[in-house]
C-alpha cells in the first residue's frame, strides 16, 4: 500500500508554542509575495521556445546535480541515469527505467534540501499524494508525463503560475544569447534577464581560453590579442548584456583573492597568461587582477557584482573526463576574505555606484569576515547561503552568524541557483519559512518587535533582493 505525501504546514517552524504561532503569522503575510530570482541557471531557450518538457527523468533528474552526486556516491552509475559520456559507444536507457531507478533509491535523500524540494514539486506542481518509491515510481512518471503535456505546464505558464516576478540566467560572456534576444522580440511579458559570466575570458586556466579570447574579439569587433583590447571588449560585451535586460554579473574564481597591478603590468601579465606559457602563479594573479577590474566596469555601467569563490570544480578528474563538468563532482574549499578583498576595496571600495554581493562555500567566514566586512564597507552586500548550505539548517546557521554584526539589511535576501526550475517556488517557500522562523524566535525573546519582524519578513522575501540588484 502507497504511504501517503503531504507538506506540514508548519515545517521549518520553531517548537515553542508562541513563536510558532508568530512564525505562522509573519509567514501568512509573505507566503504569496512575486518570486524575485536574480540568480540562477535555468536554460533561457525554455523559455524562448516555450517547448513542451519532455519527461519527469529529463526535467527532474538529470539535469540535478545535486541528485546525480548523491546516486553516484551510492554506486549508481551516470549511464544509468541516462547521462551521456563524451566518448564511446553509447546506448542511451529508457527514461522510465531511469525514472525507475531514481525511485529505487529515493530513500537516499531523507532530510536532505533535495527531499524536501522534491516533494514540494511533487505535491504543489502535480498534486501527487502518495511517496515517491519504488512501488510508485510508474505511477509518478505517468502522472508528470501526462500533466507536461498539458499547456498550462510549459515553461511560459509555469513561469506564471509560480508568481514569479524576474528571472535571472546566468550566461557566457561568448553565448550568442539568441535566447534573449528572442525573448527580447517576442510578446511575452514575461521578464527573463542575462547575467554576465566572464569566467570563461578571465580564467586562463580554462583549456579553451586562448579560444575563447578569440571568439570575444570576433563578437566585439576588437582586438583581443592586446590587453586595451581584451578590455574593450569585455566592456562592449557588458553592454550587449546590459541591453538585453541584465543588471548583474557573477564570478567564479577559486579564491576571492583580488589584485591592482598597474596598466602596464597587468599588460605584461595579459601577454604572458593570453599566449599559454604563463604559470600557474601568473593565472592566479590574472584572476585577481581580473576581479578589480570587473569592479571598475561596475563602477562605469551600474552592473551589480557577484564574487562565488571557493569551489574546486570538477574533483572527481576520472568523472570529469568520461562525462564532463556539472555532474556533482565540484567541491567546497577554504576561502578568506578580508585579505584576499583588500586590493580591490583599496582601488575601488570607496565608490558609491559599486555594489559587490559576497557568497562563500566556508561558513566558518560568515562570522569572522562576511558580516564584519558588509557591516562596514557601504558596497559590500552579504550573499545567502549558497549551494551545500542552501538549507533550513544552513540558513538558521547564517542568519545566526551574521545578524549580529551585519544586520538584516546588508544582506540581499534569497536566490536559489538553480538548474532546477521546478525546485524555484519550493526553494523560496524554504527561505521565507527559515526567516519567518528567525524572525518569530527574535520576538518571542524580546529582541525585536513584532511590527519590525513583520516588516523585515516582506524585505527579506521580495525586496531586498529587488534592491540589492537594481531590478
Amino acid at each position: 500500500m502507497a504511504r501517503p505525501l503531504r507538506l506540514d504546514p508548519d515545517r521549518f517552524f520553531p517548537l515553542e508554542d508562541r513563536a510558532r504561532a508568530l512564525a505562522r503569522a509573519l509567514f501568512t503575510q509573505v507566503e504569496r509575495l512575486p518570486i524575485i530570482s536574480p540568480h540562477g541557471h535555468t536554460d533561457p531557450a525554455w523559455f524562448a521556445s516555450d517547448a513542451p518538457f519532455v519527461n519527469a527523468a529529463s526535467l527532474l533528474v538529470q539535469p540535478d546535480h545535486y541528485l546525480l552526486r548523491m546516486l553516484y556516491s551510492q554506486g549508481v552509475s551516470l549511464e544509468a541515469l541516462g547521462i551521456p559520456p563524451l566518448e564511446g559507444p553509447w546506448t542511451p536507457p529508457d527514461p522510465r527505467a531511469v525514472w525507475r531507478c531514481f525511485a529505487e533509491h529515493y530513500a537516499l535523500f531523507r532530510a536532505t534540501p533535495s527531499r524536501i524540494w522534491l516533494d514540494h514539486t511533487f505535491v504543489t506542481v502535480f498534486g501527487l499524494n502518495v511517496r515517491l518509491e519504488a512501488a510508485t515510481a510508474d505511477h509518478y512518471f505517468d502522472v508528470i508525463g501526462e500533466a507536461l503535456a498539458r499547456s498550462e505546464f510549459r515553461p511560459r505558464a509555469l513561469y506564471e503560475r509560480f508568481g514569479i516576478e524576474v528571472l535571472a540566467t546566468t550566461d557566457a560572456a561568448v553565448d550568442d544569447l539568441a535566447a534573449h534576444r528572442a525573448l527580447a522580440a517576442s510578446d511575452w511579458r514575461g521578464r527573463v534577464i542575462p547575467t554576465f559570466r566572464p569566467d570563461d575570458v578571465t580564467d586562463p586556466d580554462r583549456e579553451d581560453f586562448a579560444e575563447n579570447l578569440d571568439r570575444l574579439g570576433e563578437i566585439t569587433g576588437e582586438d583581443t590579442a592586446g590587453w586595451a583590447g581584451y578590455l574593450a571588449a569585455l566592456a562592449a560585451r557588458r553592454a550587449t548584456f546590459r541591453a538585453l535586460g541584465a543588471t548583474a554579473t557573477d564570478h567564479g574564481p577559486p579564491s576571492a583573492r583580488t589584485a591592482d597591478l598597474t596598466p602596464a603590468a597587468a599588460a605584461a601579465l595579459f601577454a604572458a597568461v593570453r599566449g599559454g606559457g604563463g604559470t600557474a602563479a601568473q593565472a592566479d594573479l590574472f584572476r585577481a587582477q581580473m576581479l578589480t577590474e570587473m569592479a571598475r566596469m561596475a563602477i562605469d555601467d551600474g552592473l551589480v557584482m557577484q564574487l562565488h569563490p571557493g569551489s574546486w570544480r570538477n574533483h572527481n578528474a576520472a568523472l570529469f573526463a568520461r562525462f564532463g563538468g556539472d555532474k556533482g563532482a565540484d567541491m567546497p574549499q577554504g576561502t578568506t576574505y578580508v585579505d584576499a578583498l583588500k586590493p580591490l576595496l583599496d582601488a575601488v571600495g570607496e565608490s558609491p555606484r559599486l555594489r559587490l554581493i559576497l557568497f562563500t562555500l566556508n561558513e566558518s567566514a560568515y562570522a569572522r569576515e562576511l558580516a564584519p566586512l558588509a557591516g562596514h564597507y557601504p558596497a559590500l552586500r552579504l550573499g545567502p547561503p549558497w549551494w551545500f548550505h542552501d538549507s533550513v539548517e544552513g540558513m538558521w546557521r547564517y542568519r545566526r552568524q551574521t545578524t549580529e554584526t551585519a544586520g538584516f539589511y546588508n544582506t540581499v535576501g534569497f536566490n536559489d541557483d538553480t538548474r532546477a526550475f521546478l525546485s524555484i517556488p519550493a526553494r523560496h517557500d524554504v527561505a521565507r519559512r527559515v526567516d519567518c522562523a528567525y524572525l518569530a524566535e527574535l520576538v518571542a525573546t524580546a529582541r525585536l518587535e513584532e511590527d519590525e519582524a513583520a516588516e523585515l519578513a516582506i524585505d527579506l522575501a521580495h525586496g531586498l533582493a529587488k534592491r540589492a540588484y537594481r531590478l
